[in-house]
């Protein structure tokens, strides 16, 4: 609560009362989803999941990404959206590289990866996801870079499961990554907890000791930025069952070349 709640709060209760306060409570309440939440969430991500065939009619080149981003979010009101989950993250060419990219002015390149990454909101809850789409045909590099980071994003699903500390999942992903001579590019965790607010714990970064359990719903999102040329980011909603883990987001992860 505000400073100004908690005063309003203190001339309320009686005189020997005390606030003591309290650190992460209600939040760790909230990692464990129920499944009428998950529910929630499957629809939100399946209606975010939806907006994505949008983006793919409206992107061509010397579009800018910010009218990109205002289909997005029309579509998304249309199709019963409450609201984005965050502002929409449209970057082209270089701007790729720049992992949290809102939509700018720039118009849309000829050739380079486009990041397209959104989120709605539906009943309350929200959704994720991000995909990368490249502008004309890409050249050898260009797909290796592509083709390591969708390894890395899928070892890191691979690795969800109850039992498994964060920190381990981002270890699956930033491995591969590394291994692959794209560590450095790597700049972020591999994920984090959603639900009522688009950021909720767990957070998949590195030496996170938080162990998953059944109900949890995180993001797994690796990516490599590398400036001057470009950056790929893959993202989905993923539950964790009790058996490992159930990927929400149905959009396919096949480089598309438009």
């Amino acid at each position: 609560m505000t400073l100004a709640a908690r005063s309003a709060l203190v001339r309320l209760l009686p005189s020997k009362a005390r606030l003591k306060p309290l650190e992460g409570l209600v939040e760790r309440q909230r990692m464990i989803k129920e499944p009428g939440e998950v529910a929630l969430i499957r629809a939100a991500v399946r209606l975010g999941s939806g907006l994505f065939n949008r983006a793919v009619k409206v992107l061509r080149p010397g579009v800018t990404e910010a009218e990109v981003a205002a289909e997005i979010e029309f579509a998304a009101r249309r199709a019963g959206a409450q609201g984005m989950s965050f502002e929409t993250i449209v970057a082209g060419g270089r701007r790729s590289a720049l992992p949290h990219g809102i939509a700018s002015s720039q118009p849309v390149p000829n050739k380079g990866f486009v990041v397209l990454d959104f989120g709605v909101i539906l009943g309350g809850y929200c959704s994720d996801m991000t995909r990368t789409v490249h502008m004309g045909r890409a050249p050898g590099k260009s797909r290796e870079m592509y083709q390591v980071v969708r390894e890395a994003q899928e070892k890191a699903i691979a690795a969800v499961r109850p039992g498994v500390k964060a920190g381990e999942v981002d270890y699956a992903a930033r491995s591969l990554l590394q291994k692959a001579g794209l560590g450095r590019y790597f700049t972020h965790s591999t994920g984090h907890g959603l639900g009522l607010e688009i950021h909720e714990p767990p957070r998949l970064g590195k030496n996170q000791t938080e162990v998953l359990e059944p109900g949890m719903v995180v993001t797994i999102e690796p990516g490599a930025y590398v400036a001057g040329r470009g950056g790929v980011r893959i993202e989905d909603v993923v539950v964790v069952t009790p058996g490992g883990c159930e990927v929400l987001t149905p959009t396919t992860k096949e480089l598309m070349e438009l």
